[in-house]
């Protein structure tokens, strides 16, 4: 196939040239009958292809035209055998997978150090989690991925289950040797589910971890607006013939997506693929070496750590995308978050994410060196002015709580009788909602596991440096909703 072809963006701009009236949906009727000032700044270009799936233009949910062309192109370009595009981001294309394989009941391992997203699929499907404990890394305080051991050890337990869950690469850049994890599994026939959000670009540059197709996983839900040059909440879902049938993963993804689907976001998808198989390695190739010199600059600032191949070697870190720089902050005195406002306040820069020991700052194919030069200067200053301040500055020691024990299915945790009662009361009783911290979007409690104190502490600990905590319905943390205890019949 020929990868300079955009068969959907190209269809839609011809569609457009016709200038068709048009009596169907949206209601702006090509943003004539939008607000004004919203027109002004979004432009005409981009209202004039905000159209629906009428018949010249395919149906996401029945491809059988330009969408269809559009989505083999994609299935080329990531070596899969089917794509299918998702304008439900890499959350909808993460519950198609689960969904796809699980049903009430059946097991699926997964990481602890999961997304919101798959428990979410989880509880949707009834299926039952197996948790593999990732690694922890007790210098930076965050997960890494899960080793092939692990993998073996649960798999030999649980040779029944229907899926075996990888995040590759991690939210950090750590990637499992994955390729060793989809043997392990398929030596069992169990399918391997590859959550790719942070990974769309990996396929295709030689010097980055293997990706999932390339590893001959069976599904990968992948973010092309992450880190791929789509519109964000676009992504794909990459299947492999054999132990997934892709009609059953058609159906369950059309069962979850929006029937007015937005061809914007769609034709972005297009444009975007065009770009990777054409151009991407090129472009990557800048990226990286723009990573590896601006983490060179930063490790050279006193007190700041961005952590690079070294941390390779263990079973949990068997590579690494040198494209995200996890900058540890610790030895500052401060928090990944009190760093992440200081960046904001004193130089207009936003992290990706900030936790309480790091922040994070992703390098992509749109970043140049004016980008990058600011960001080093202004680490530079922020140390500076830590060092130079009346307040001593003493290191902060690093400690993550341990996982909870699982006491009841997230499915039936959800749908349980709840009650809400004080935070301090609620310690022993099991959880009937999440608790985490987005981003990244890793549950510190799922619904069904056993409330210890240290997940609290380290909770509050987070919302008191003012950390985004999300899940429970109390704010402030307070108060949890736990299942209801019944008192015996007497």
């Amino acid at each position: 196939m020929n990868q300079n072809e955009t068969p959907l963006f190209t269809g839609l701009l011809e569609h457009a040239k016709k200038n068709p009236i048009q009596f169907h949906i949206p209601g702006h009727k090509k943003g004539t009958g939008i607000d004004p000032e919203f027109r002004e700044f979004i432009g005409n270009n981009a209202l004039s292809i905000d159209l629906i799936n009428i018949g010249p233009l395919d149906d996401l949910h029945h491809p059988h035209g330009i969408i269809q062309k559009a989505q083999k192109l994609a299935a080329e370009a990531f070596g899969a055998d089917h794509t299918f595009f998702s304008v439900q981001g890499t959350s909808g294309a993460i519950m198609t997978m689960i969904m796809s394989v699980c049903k009430p009941g059946d097991k699926i391992i997964v990481p602890r150090n999961v997304h919101k997203s798959i428990m979410s699929a989880i509880i949707f499907s009834g299926a039952t989690p197996i948790f593999i404990h990732p690694v922890i890394d007790k210098n930076l305080g965050i997960s890494h991925g899960i080793t092939t051991d692990a993998v073996r050890k649960a798999l030999k337990a649980h040779p029944d289950a229907k899926g075996l869950l990888v995040i590759n690469p991690t939210y950090f850049g750590i990637a499992a040797n994955l390729k060793e994890i989809v043997d392990i599994a398929h030596s069992y026939n169990v399918p391997v589910l590859v959550d790719e959000a942070h990974g769309v670009h990996i396929h295709f540059h030689e010097d980055l971890p293997m990706s999932a197709m390339q590893a001959g996983a069976d599904m990968a839900a992948t973010s092309v607006h992450k880190l791929g040059g789509s519109m964000t909440q676009s992504s794909i879902l990459n299947v492999k013939e054999g132990l997934i049938s892709a009609k059953h993963v058609q159906t369950i993804i059309s069962m979850l997506t929006t029937t007015s689907t937005s061809y914007i976001l769609l034709a972005s998808l297009d444009c975007a693929r065009r770009q990777l198989a054409t151009r991407g390695k090129e472009l990557i190739d800048k990226a990286i070496r723009l990573a590896e010199s601006t983490r060179k600059q930063i490790n050279e600032i006193p007190y700041l750590y961005c952590a690079g191949k070294e941390i390779l070697g263990t079973k949990a870190t068997y590579d690494y995308d040198p494209t995200k720089l996890i900058i540890s902050v610790k030895d500052l005195g401060m928090t990944g978050y009190e760093a992440e406002i200081w960046l904001r306040e004193n130089y207009n820069i936003e992290v990706e994410l900030s936790d309480l020991y790091n922040i994070l700052c992703i390098i992509t194919i749109g970043d140049t060196e004016r980008e990058t030069e600011i960001l080093v200067k202004a680490l530079r200053d922020l140390s500076e002015s830590r060092r130079s301040s009346s307040k001593e500055t003493k290191a902060i020691e690093v400690h993550v709580p341990a996982i909870p024990r699982l006491a009841l299915s997230p499915r039936d945790a959800f749908y349980a009788e709840t009650e809400v009662v004080p935070i301090e009361e609620s310690i022993g009783r099991i959880s009937a909602e999440f608790i985490m911290v987005y981003p990244p979007g890793i549950p510190i409690l799922i619904p069904g596991e056993i409330i210890t104190k240290e997940n609290i502490d380290y909770a509050k600990e987070n919302l008191e440096v003012g950390l985004p905590v999300q899940g429970p319905e109390d704010e402030s943390l307070n108060h949890l909703r736990v299942i209801k205890e019944f008192s015996p019949i007497k």
